[in-house]
């Protein structure tokens, strides 16, 4: 146990969280840049993003103009 009382098991289940959050939005970044619609299909399969996310992704996209990938990000949640 830590000083918060945390065991090490929850803050590396926390670390890992939040490192796989950013690898995917990375991921996602780096696909849509690309224009690997298949790539970015993947890596939003069961997301839900959050509203600025999702603007910027989208904002990517439409730069980058990749259509069907701006589609694929309309149609992603978004968390309330």
């Amino acid at each position: 146990m830590n000083l918060k009382g945390e065991t090490m098991t929850d803050s590396h289940c926390v670390k890992d969280a939040k490192s796989n959050a950013i690898a995917r939005m990375e991921g996602l970044q780096m696909a849509i840049a690309n224009g690997e619609v298949d790539r970015v299909r993947q890596l939003l399969a069961n997301q839900v993003l959050d509203k600025l996310q999702k603007s910027y992704l989208l904002d990517l996209a439409e730069l980058n103009q990749k259509a069907e990938i701006v589609k694929l990000l309309e149609k992603t949640p978004v968390k309330h």
